[in-house]
Order: structure tokens, then sequence, then C-alpha cells
């Protein structure tokens, strides 16, 4: 990939304006996720109510994930996502007047969370769709490197940064600080102007075009079969590291140290952006599985030997691995599946993705205070690393390359 070639998406101006705001929207964003779970630590001092109230969020997103990718395919996505930005932002803020202000109440949280998730699960699909729409072919993995560099970059800064408000001023402001970000994010998206986009009259019922979806899904081998595999990877990555993660660092790395480890996550996907920028991932899902695979060890570090310097390593290995899988899971699907039918295809892959994850999120809390924290990661760890790799067993999956650079863009 040439030097020169690396920055061409910026030159476009319809992806200049989403990758501002996208830049805007996710300084807040990766500070929420920590600022959440310790607000609600803080009252109560549970896993298992934790679990409940990040579930809140993810069941409904799952429920209603299918009708956002009809939604998005639908409607103008860029006006999909300004709709969306606001009740995001209306959500969060209330969140967080409610934290800062000491008022909350559990049910109220919830009942916030819900409602972030039933956006959310409009807001996915139209997002991942809308990529091919505003860069040419030629340079769509640029975008896409772009995209998750600007994400790695904060996410080295927002965790960190989290906890250290969480430690200081209170998880309130983190979260207000998301909320503001959500609002400027759907202002500037004004600025993005895509031309209409054609629809086949034969697929105007809502029922038509899941049916079209489902077959799509089903027929398409590589695309069911990482799907599957990662309802479980999900699972465990989001119930084993992200439930019960934040209390064995509280008795152990403490809150500093747990917002170090998700930042050296994210330098570690950063450092693999750098390399992506320049290297052209031919064979997306047999590297992105390996990849994702080197994710398990974190997950096993955490359980049997919570040291901050060796799980900083550890989050370094696994994000870049992470970047590798998310980006050659981009360039499979936006390659491979219509545009007008993207964002369909990414409801049903992040439905079955997604769908086991309130699963982790209730289970893990009940089984680390039953069999032990420590135990409960190590084996995960394990775990998550065996059905990774099975992913590999599919030649579909193994032998997916890249579609010609020269092709128009759909």
């Amino acid at each position: 990939m040439e030097r020169g070639t690396a920055f061409a998406p910026l030159r476009v101006a319809n992806f200049r304006w989403y990758f501002a705001a996208l830049t805007v929207n996710l300084t807040g964003s990766m500070m929420s996720g920590v600022a959440v779970a310790f607000a609600v630590l803080e009252m109560e001092n549970s896993p298992s109510v934790l679990g409940v109230v990040l579930a809140a969020e993810t069941i409904p997103m799952v429920l209603l994930l299918l009708f956002g990718g009809v939604v998005a395919d639908r409607l103008p996505r860029v006006l999909v996502l300004r709709a969306g930005n606001v009740i995001m932002g209306l959500a969060r803020g209330a969140f967080a007047l409610l934290v800062i202000t000491d008022t909350a109440e559990l049910w109220m949280l919830i009942w916030l969370q819900v409602v972030v998730g039933s956006c959310q699960a409009v807001i996915q699909p139209a997002l991942a769709g809308l990529m091919p729409q505003l860069v040419p072919r030629e340079v769509l993995q640029q975008a896409n490197v772009l995209q998750s560099m600007v994400r790695g970059g904060l996410r080295v800064l927002g965790p960190t940064v989290a906890a250290l408000l969480v430690v200081t001023v209170g998880a309130g402001w983190a979260v207000a600080v998301d909320a503001i970000t959500w609002l400027l994010a759907a202002a500037m998206l004004v600025r993005v102007k895509l031309p209409p986009r054609e629809r086949d009259r034969d697929t105007e019922s809502t029922l038509t075009e899941l049916r079209e979806g489902w077959s799509l899904f089903v027929g398409t081998t590589w695309l069911w079969v990482i799907v599957l595999v990662f309802g479980v990877l999900n699972a465990i990555h989001i119930g084993a590291l992200f439930t019960l993660g934040p209390v064995v660092a509280k008795d152990t790395i403490g809150e500093q140290g747990w917002g170090l480890m998700l930042s050296a996550e994210s330098v570690g996907l950063l450092a693999m952006t750098v390399v992506l920028l320049r290297f052209r991932l031919e064979r997306p899902l047999l590297l992105g599985m390996l990849g994702c695979s080197l994710l398990s060890v974190p997950i096993v570090m955490l359980g049997a030997d919570p040291r901050l310097v060796a799980l900083v390593l550890a989050a370094f290995v696994g994000g870049a691995g992470l970047e590798v899988f998310s980006l050659g899971w981009s360039l499979a699907m936006q390659e491979n599946v219509e545009e007008r039918m993207l964002s369909r295809a990414y409801s049903y892959d992040m439905l079955g993705s997604f769908v086991a994850i309130p699963i982790g999120q209730l289970a893990f809390g009940p089984l680390g205070e039953a069999f032990g924290y420590s135990d409960v990661l190590v084996i995960s760890g394990i775990v998550y690393a065996v059905v990774a790799l099975s992913a590999l067993l599919s030649p579909s999956v193994r032998n997916l390359r890249r579609a010609p650079s020269t092709q128009s863009t759909q």
C-alpha cells in the first residue's frame, strides 16, 4: 500500500465530517464503560448487580437489532445516526445527572440503560453499513483503518481519564462528557450529504426485507460460521473480562490499574493500525481469527496472576490481535455483501454475535461467586482461545480473499 494512499479517504468531504463526528463521539464513549461500571459498584458492590445493569443495555439491543437493520437499509443511514446520537446524548445526560446529584437509584439507571440499548440497536447497523457510501472501494481498507486508528488512540486515554475522574470528582462526570459528545457528533453529521439510495420496490415490507437478509445470512457460510463462534466469544469476553474484571481489579490492581490495562489494549490496537495502513490484508478472516484468539491472554492472566505490568503487556497483545480481526471482518462484509443489504447483514451478524452477551453478564457474577473468580477467569480464557481457533476449521473462513482493489464502488 503506497504512502500517498494511506490518508486518501480524508480527501473526501463526507468522510472528513463523519471522521470528525466519530472522533468527538468516541472521546466521551471511551470513558462511559469504565464510568458506568464503577458508578454502579459505588451503589452496590456486587458483580451480579453490575451484570444486571449492563444486561439492561444489551438485552433490548439484541431484541431490536433485526428491526434496526431494516430501518438502516430503508431510511438514509446518516439521518438514522443523527437522530440516534441525539437520543443517546439525552439518555447519557440523564444518567450523569442522577449520579452527580446522588439521586440515582438502580431502577432508574436500569431503565436508562434500556433506552441506550434500544437506540444502539438502530445506530450500530446504520453505522456499519455507512462506510461503502462514504468512500470509493479502492480506499475502503484505509478508511476502516483510520476509523480504527482514532478509536484506538482515544481508547488509550479514555479509560485512564475516566478512572481518574472516578477517583477524584466521581463517575457521573465521565458519563456527562459522553453525553455532550453524542450531541456534538449529531451536529457534525448534518454536514454529511449523501445522494438518495435506490430501493427495490419488491422488498418494501419489513417481513420481506427480514427474509431477504436471512437468506443472505444462511447462504453465506463464512458469515454464519463467524457469527456462531462470536456468540460464544462475546459472552466470555463481556462476562469474564468486563463483569468479573472490575471486581478483581478493585481488590488487586485498583481502578487506575484497570484503566491502564484497558488503555494498553487500545495501544496495541493503535500500533496495529499503523501496520495495517501499509499492509494489504489478503486473507482477512484467516488472519483475523488468529489475531482474535490472542484476546484470551489477558483473561487468563487476570485470573492466574493479576500483576499490573504483565496485564498491561497481555492487553497490548490482545488489542493488536483484535484489530486484525476487526479490519478483516469489516473488509469481508463490505466487499462481499451488496450495499443495499449491508445493514441487514450486519444486524444478523450483531444479533448472533451479541445474543449471548446478556447471558455472560448475568451468569459470570454468580459463577465467580460460586467457584472463585480466578478459576472462572482462567478456564474462560482457555475456552475463548479454543473456540476462536475452531472457526478456521471451515474452508470458507480460511480461504476467503480480498476483492480486487480496482473494483468500482457499489
